[in-house]
């Protein structure tokens, strides 16, 4: 298998194969060998129970029951890394790392995983005020980027198995990089490559979109952010602590927007009949727009496309019309009027409009056609709480479309070829 949970239902036995190894299985046995042809021994270790499906339960989908899990992934994401009572973090993953001589953060990925790096670079560079990147794993692989041993690799794979995510991971490090990884499962591959690894611990996802294993990224990417501001003396005790409390509130806000869920269904039968989707947002919400619109193309088979809402008059606004609807993602920020501005222009082209906006917001729910609200909270955290509206109304409009929500046509939980 090439990913774990294909094989927990079956067993909780695992031996890791490493590129160049072959396995030879018969019904009592098994025997490694290299690629050589020569015999060679591999340790069998455990599978935590933590790690092994327990099935849909009352669910109709795996999608929607990992969807309904996140306030408890996140918790689960955050159990032994942050002290809520003392309001400090400690992440024991990178007791050991050095963050003094790095000059620069590179963050890579593929698909969501890429979504949730373009959120952690302003986490990072705000709070580490340190210069962050941000990379398609399969485009860095094919050149010959500037890296160096002053340089942090960050890379984001929920299965630890993405062949072109290991290839970027492979040549930063014949470049000297330090590297963290970010994986949902222990010993895969990328937690071989990278100096320091650590743990989603989003529990299994079975449905092939991702929607608790991104959510629980930013929130591990989120205590990075922390950790690096405080090894390179950035963030202020009373900072870390702002930070820190706005955390704790996570969980019960992802509660309250989960449980108002009668809308979506009503929302699906409204939008289901679309042919193509605007998502737009600005700044740190600009990720989730993308999100959001691969989200809809994955499980529904709607062609959707996610920009940031500043790129609108430079080409998509040309699209914009009676047919195309437009998903605004608009929580109360600096660059909240910029939005409202935004809407506006779609809305006078006849766009049906669709808003998720900050609970209290009067303006921009005059001009949309249905508004979903989300709890007030620090626009850093946003972007974990406007992408739960985004998967429901994915997860609703494939169903109504009849749509194979865990297993879509053409798609693979881990993608291990190029």
């Amino acid at each position: 298998a090439s990913d774990l949970p294909a094989i927990t239902p079956y067993t909780n036995n695992v031996a890791y194969i490493e590129p160049g190894e072959i396995a030879s299985i018969n019904p009592v046995s098994a025997s490694f060998y290299s690629i050589d042809g020569k015999s060679i021994s591999k340790k069998f270790v455990i599978t935590p129970r933590n790690q092994i499906d327990s099935g849909k339960g009352r669910y109709r989908h795996y999608m929607l029951k990992e969807i309904n899990q996140q306030p408890e992934s996140i918790m689960q994401t955050l159990s032994g890394r942050v002290s809520f009572n003392d309001l400090t973090i400690d992440l024991p993953e990178l007791s050991n790392f050095n963050a003094d001589k790095i000059n620069r953060v590179v963050l890579i990925g593929m698909g969501t995983s890429l979504h949730a790096a373009m959120v952690a670079r302003h986490w990072i560079e705000s709070f580490a005020k340190i210069t962050t990147e941000i990379d398609n794993s399969s485009e860095f692989r094919y050149r010959d980027p500037l890296v160096d041993d002053k340089t942090l690799i960050v890379s984001i794979c929920q299965s630890g198995e993405t062949a072109d995510t290991l290839a970027a991971m492979e040549l930063a490090r014949n470049k000297g990089a330090q590297q963290i990884t970010l994986c949902n499962y222990e010993n895969t591959q990328s937690t071989r490559i990278a100096d320091y690894s650590m743990q989603i611990k989003a529990g299994p996802e079975i449905a092939v979109a991702a929607s608790k294993t991104f959510t629980c990224s930013l929130a591990l990417l989120y205590l990075l952010a922390i950790e690096l501001g405080i090894k390179l003396n950035r963030l202020t005790p009373k900072e870390i602590q702002n930070k820190i409390s706005e955390l704790s509130k996570l969980p019960d806000m992802m509660g309250q927007i989960l449980y108002d869920s009668n809308q979506y269904n009503e929302l699906a039968k409204n939008l289901s009949h679309y042919h193509n989707f605007l998502f737009l947002g600005r700044g740190i919400n600009h990720p989730i727009a993308m999100e959001g619109a691969l989200k809809l193309k994955e499980i529904s088979y709607i062609h959707a496309e996610g920009y940031p809402a500043g790129e609108m008059k430079h080409g998509p606004i040309s699209l914009i019309d009676e047919n195309m609807p437009v998903v605004a993602i608009a929580p109360n920020s600096d660059l909240y009027e910029k939005m409202e501005s935004n809407i506006n222009e779609c809305k006078a082209r006849g766009a049906p409009i669709l808003s998720v906006v900050t609970e209290g917001n009067d303006t921009i729910s005059n001009i949309s056609d249905h508004c979903i609200y989300l709890p007030q909270s620090s626009h850093e955290l946003s972007p974990i709480l406007t992408s739960l509206p985004l998967q429901l109304l994915s997860y609703h409009i494939a169903v109504t479309r009849g749509c194979d929500v865990d297993q879509p046509r053409n798609l693979a939980k881990s993608v291990t070829v190029e």
